[in-house]
Order: structure tokens, then C-alpha cells, then sequence
């Protein structure tokens, strides 16, 4: 049982650090796939000017 006490502490930091890696690495993760989305939409739009952003509402939609 001592053993326990001794190896807890230890594993649980682990433990901590390994989930806070975790959602480091998936928002970056989500951040690089907004971007290349971002860039995609940037270099159709430069392609093709009289394309409209889909984002932006026109309004005649009534």
C-alpha cells in the first residue's frame, strides 16, 4: 500500500499533463483546419471575384 502513496502523486501529474497536451494539440488541431478553410475560401474567392461570400447574407431571402 505504500507503494500506492508513493506512485499516486506522480501518475496523477502525468495524468494532467497528458490531458492538458491532449486539448493543446486538438486546438491547434482545430485552429490549422479553420485556417486552411479560411485560405481555401480566400483563394476561391480571388479565383472567381464575382463570387459571393457565402457568410455574408444578401437579405433577399424573404
Amino acid at each position: 500500500m505504500e507503494y500506492v502513496a508513493v506512485l499516486l502523486p506522480s501518475v496523477v501529474v502525468g495524468l494532467l499533463f497528458w490531458f492538458a497536451m491532449k486539448s493543446i494539440f486538438n486546438a491547434d488541431k482545430a485552429e490549422r483546419q479553420a485556417e486552411a478553410r479560411a485560405q481555401a475560401e480566400a483563394d476561391a474567392t480571388a479565383a472567381d471575384p464575382k463570387r459571393e461570400d457565402p457568410s455574408a447574407g444578401t437579405g433577399t431571402n424573404a
